[in-house]
């Protein structure tokens, strides 16, 4: 990273939106900047093992696949900033991206922020996040070995984590407010064969308690209203995420969850402003359809510039 501050493209998010779009703007001879506040790879950095990404048949550790879309990206010339971006200014025909590195003057920004983690949003919750209560099952299971744990979650992102966890923990307890799993098939069919895996159906945690690090988990069943208690030293809780577009308000259009709305081309109402991946309306949230948003994304940044 030189002293520079003046960009074609500017990227925000170093998920696989983000690095196909730098990939390809880079490509292109565009100079581009990809800046990210954290893991190169985003929540894909996170996943133990992808099975549905085009071209690796055995499967890839989520942060690997994040290592090799960079190292392509920084191959034709990308360059990477770990930073955070704090804001937007419009200005003529230039955007001013503030970053808690100092300012960068951009052409066009594609945003490829993603999302971050729901939580739970009871008491402990806070309290105990790094002293029990993960978001992370790659980052943190390995801290539980041999000990009793719980997942919150039925979607397929919940029971990898679920199935990640068993590697290590001695019990892993899947707490789900329904009484079926949304996850894909495959997976439910994994978790249901794996012997140290077991359900809590219609149940929700109303309280996580301990001293120094977790206890027990206060529950609560949907059906009947009956509280119980569930022993663990740990919680992952992943439950969806909601897009990381605070920083975006009044800059462009926001549907009423806070995911930015764009056309096919990936573009925003504010010209030479993009957006790709799970952080635009109607994503579906998949790594392969972020890649592709993130080619859609550069090649419409690329066409905005020429015309210019």
């Amino acid at each position: 990273m030189t002293g520079k501050r003046n960009y074609d493209v500017v990227i925000i998010g170093g998920g696989p939106a983000g690095l196909t779009a730098g990939l390809y703007t880079a490509r292109a001879r565009l100079s581009s900047l990809l800046i990210e506040k954290a893991l190169i790879g985003g929540q894909m950095a996170t996943a133990e093992r992808i099975e549905n990404f085009p071209g690796f048949p055995e499967g890839i550790n989520g942060f690997d696949l994040g290592q090799l879309m960079h190292q392509q990206a920084t191959k034709f010339g990308l360059e990477t900033l770990t930073a955070e971006v704090t804001g937007i200014e419009l200005k003529k025909d230039k955007k001013v991206v503030k970053t808690t590195e100092g300012d960068f003057i951009a052409k066009t920004v594609i945003i490829a922020g993603g999302s971050k983690r729901q939580k739970l949003g009871v008491p402990g919750e806070e309290e105990f996040t790094g002293k029990g209560v993960s978001y992370c099952a790659t980052c943190d299971a390995p801290l539980f070995s041999d000990q009793p744990v719980a997942v919150v979650g039925g979607s397929s992102a919940a029971i990898s984590e679920a199935l990640h966890v068993a590697q290590f923990a001695s019990r892993v307890i899947v707490i789900h407010r329904r009484h079926e799993l949304r996850a894909s098939a495959i997976l439910q069919e994994r978790a249901f064969a794996e012997p140290k895996i077991e359900f809590l159906w219609d149940t929700t945690v109303e309280k996580i308690e301990g001293k120094d690090f977790v206890k027990r988990l206060r529950l609560n069943q949907v059906e009947t209203g009956e509280k119980s208690t569930l022993e663990v030293s740990g919680i992952f809780v992943s439950i969806g995420s909601n897009p990381d577009t605070d920083y975006l308000k009044g800059i462009v259009p926001l549907d009423p969850v806070g995911y930015i709305i764009t056309n096919k081309k990936m573009e925003t109402e504010v010209p030479g402003i993009f957006a790709a991946g799970d952080i635009r309306q109607d994503s579906i949230r998949q790594s392969a359809t972020a890649a592709g948003d993130g080619a859609t994304a550069a090649v419409s940044a690329q066409r905005f510039l020429a015309e210019q």
